[in-house]
């Protein structure tokens, strides 16, 4: 018996923005990580407006089979992250809300960012299919788990897109090795305005990041990622793939963690991301009662 198809609870979130980070080099690993989920993260969290935000942390190092392309097309030269964010809105009001609110996020970018650069999604992302039950991960991503940036060729972006959403997809959809398969095809990145407008960090981006799609696609773990590359199915796509895509480079997912959910703080939001962790781990139930919450959200009994 196959697990529910859950992609549906994603179509609240209309607007969305897809950010790549790379952290300030300065700063050590571990420092970085725990600033991001635990300081940046229930800020960003706080700023009106938000519907959704979820912080997608890479692993610079997991194994060397993440993504099997077309013979002729190899990965953005040079191109190396440390996460992307998803950041989304119900509306456009909401949106504008945020975005009204915001600059007290962006000034926070510089203590832990070398780079991030947004990539708009006017009309939103799409979720194909998701079998994973929890709505609001938050640690150490338990699936194998790939965020894959494709380059598309001249002319090719809508085609790249409908390629992942329909035909890969379908492909993926079919097999019991595939967990879920969400596709972003953003407005290309606009390197004349700094964006997000962070101070001191940098925005711009070289030609062949400009125009990105991004396939997040999870596996029930590495092997079966690799039996997926092997069946005939996704063998019969490698020559769509490179029809479309001029780069394609694929990050490793080391932990998913969700701040809000349908504009609602989860309990990372609320009290940052390993306190979180630690109260699920720890059966803490009274840390999560309604009670307890308002408290720590407002300082106040009722």
């Amino acid at each position: 018996m196959s697990s529910p198809d859950h992609g549906a609870r994603d179509a609240s979130i209309t607007i969305n923005s897809y950010t790549t980070v790379l952290g300030r080099q300065a700063v050590p690993e571990d420092s970085f990580r725990a600033y991001w989920r635990d300081v940046h993260g229930p800020l960003c969290s706080r700023v009106p407006g938000l519907g959704w935000y979820v912080q997608h942390h890479f692993s610079r190092r997991q194994d060397a089979h993440l993504w099997e392309s077309p013979a002729s097309v190899g990965p953005i030269p040079g191109y190396e992250l440390d996460g992307a964010v998803e950041i989304g809105w119900k509306t456009a009001d909401t949106q504008a809300e945020f975005q009204d609110a915001a600059s007290i996020l962006f000034s926070d970018e510089q203590n832990v960012f070398e780079e991030t650069a947004a990539y708009p999604l006017p009309s939103g992302s799409t979720t194909v299919f998701d079998r994973q039950a929890d709505a609001i991960p938050n640690g150490r991503d338990s699936l194998d788990r790939l965020h894959v940036h494709f380059t598309p060729k001249p002319g090719q972006a809508s085609a790249l897109s409908a390629y992942l959403r329909e035909d890969l997809a379908a492909v993926a959809k079919d097999s019991p090795e595939v967990v879920k398969v969400r596709v972003h095809a953003p407005d290309d990145h606009d390197n004349s305005t700094p964006s997000p407008p962070a101070p001191n960090v940098e925005h711009t981006v070289v030609a062949d990041r400009v125009s990105l799609v991004i396939l997040e696609i999870a596996f029930v773990d590495p092997l079966a990622r690799r039996r997926f590359f092997a069946s005939s199915a996704y063998q019969a796509t490698l020559d769509h793939q490179e029809e479309v895509a001029a780069f394609i480079t694929a990050f490793p997912v080391s932990g998913v963690f969700t701040f809000v959910r349908d504009g609602e703080l989860t309990t990372a939001g609320l009290r940052g991301s390993r306190v979180a962790e630690l109260i699920t781990g720890m059966a803490a139930s009274n840390q999560v009662e309604p009670s307890v919450q308002t408290l720590m959200h407002t300082g106040r009994m009722d």
